[in-house]
């Protein structure tokens, strides 16, 4: 039924000009409107929504992952707009913080936003 519709994205903040200026200017998305409510953004063709709330709290697992086609190019990017990448213990990560998935070769970066929502990227090979 819903095979053949477009997914929006949602997370949230309790800082919405700190989100704003994040996913805007370091991550660069194009901020479509503005509401009482909500940030949207356009994200490669997919609408973001970043809801404005009071309380949140991050979730442990990753909330929005973005594909990219040079993983080593792109977290190189981001660190040079201030993002700082995950380290987790027992994970092999190279000098850039990008993991190798041993089952299929995908590379992925991990970091958070500044209400602590774990994003990533991914270039699957």
């Amino acid at each position: 039924m819903l095979d053949k519709r477009t997914i929006i994205a949602f997370s949230a903040t309790n800082d919405p000009e700190r989100a704003k200026q994040f996913y805007r200017d370091v991550l660069g998305l194009p901020l479509e409107e503005e509401s009482p409510f909500a940030l949207v953004f356009d994200a490669g063709g997919t609408m973001l929504r970043v809801q404005k709330t009071q309380g949140h709290k991050p979730a442990p697992h990753t909330l929005l992952g973005f594909e990219v086609p040079d993983i080593v190019a792109d977290t190189r990017a981001l660190l040079g707009r201030g993002v700082q990448f995950e380290r987790y213990p027992g994970m092999e990560q190279d000098e850039l913080g990008v993991w190798s998935a041993p089952d299929n070769g995908a590379k992925i970066a991990w970091f958070k936003d500044p209400d602590g929502n774990l994003l990533s990227l991914t270039q699957f090979v």
